[in-house]
Formats: structure tokens, C-alpha cells, sequence
């Protein structure tokens, strides 16, 4: 299974959109991009979810404003997670 992100859900403040949603990482994925949905991604944040601890921190491959088309993040391999970002 190849690294997987979908949009879950957004909400509107003034010029501003905020969009949430979920990845996937197949066995020995460690990341990829997430598509957020925005023109413009401002910011982003992501979050391990599971049973198990992860060990190491994901990080987010992008200097900011960037695509929000394409946000690149490296993860732990077979790692699953949320994110939300905010842009425009």
C-alpha cells in the first residue's frame, strides 16, 4: 500500500480556510505528499494516531507559504496520522 492522505473536513475564518484531514503509510512508507486542498498552504501540522507510540517526530519537507496541492512530509515508516493546514 503507497502513502494515502484524504481531506476529512474544512472551516472559514475571514480570509482564511483551515482543512483537517488523515495520511497512511503503507509498510515501508516514510511519508509523501498530502494534498490539503488549498491554493496556498500557510502553515500545516500533523500528528501520529494509533495503539502504538511512534519514536521519532514527522516532519514537514516545505518552505511556507507553499503549494497547498502538494505538502511534502517524512514520517516513521507505516506511521498514520492527522493533519491540518491553513492557507487559502
Amino acid at each position: 500500500m503507497a502513502f494515502s492522505s484524504d481531506i476529512k473536513g474544512y472551516g472559514k475564518s475571514g480570509d482564511k480556510t483551515a482543512m483537517w484531514g488523515t495520511f497512511t503509510n503503507g509498510g515501508s512508507d516514510t511519508g509523501g505528499d498530502i494534498d490539503t486542498g488549498l491554493v496556498i498552504c500557510e502553515s500545516i501540522s500533523i500528528e501520529f494516531t494509533g495503539s502504538a507510540a511512534v519514536a521519532d517526530a514527522a516532519a514537514i519537507n516545505e518552505s511556507f507559504p507553499c503549494s497547498g496541492r502538494a505538502v511534502t512530509i517524512v514520517t516513521t515508516a507505516d506511521a498514520d496520522g492527522i493533519w491540518r493546514a491553513i492557507g487559502y
